[in-house]
């Protein structure tokens, strides 16, 4: 495993806008930082992917507040940070073309939101050819409702995303299991 990248998506403020609603994994945040910090111990590649939304109403639009990284987990001077304007890292961005002059290593993808630029970021990744690593408590969800009306909690939407993910499109793992791969 020395050779994973780390991508972390979207660790910034507009995470902590009211608008996402209930949450579920409240540890996401620590476990997230407990791989940054293991991938920066060993000097491992790391790429820290920030929405820059184009919609005027977004909390990722740059020029406020929610356009800024987390201070628990923020780029170091020296660290990749690729910018998209859409949900996938992969779309718009040059993250293929950097992981290519890396030799194509298999990727670790955490962050938020699991259902959206998560899973759009994973589900490219493969296609691609990627190997990807996705760890369960290292994301997040939100509650959502469907097109019935039905309003699904956050918990049933990520280990629902995880599902459809598994396998395909990634090896569900764990921050544990891949702290301990190191």
């Amino acid at each position: 495993m020395p050779d994973d990248v780390l991508i972390l998506i979207d660790q910034q403020k507009a995470m902590e806008h009211p608008l996402w609603g209930p949450r579920n994994n409240r540890q996401a945040e620590a476990n997230i930082l407990r791989l940054l910090e293991a991938w920066r111990q060993r000097g491992g590649a790391i790429v820290h992917v920030k929405h820059d939304s184009t919609d005027p109403n977004s909390p990722f639009r740059p020029g406020q507040e929610g356009n800024e990284f987390l201070p628990l987990t923020a780029p170091l001077p020296g660290e990749v940070v690729v910018a998209k304007k859409v949900h996938s890292a992969f779309i718009g961005t040059d993250l293929t073309e950097r992981l290519e002059q890396m030799g194509r290593p298999p990727l670790v993808i955490c962050g938020v939101l699991l259902a959206n630029s998560v899973e759009a970021t994973v589900r490219v990744a493969a296609n691609l050819g990627f190997a990807v690593r996705l760890p369960a408590d290292a994301s997040w969800s939100c509650d959502k409702r469907d097109l019935t009306g039905r309003l699904w909690p956050a918990e049933d939407v990520h280990q629902l995303t995880l599902a459809l993910l598994e396998g395909e499109y990634a090896s569900v793992t764990t921050t544990d299991a891949l702290l301990e791969a190191i």
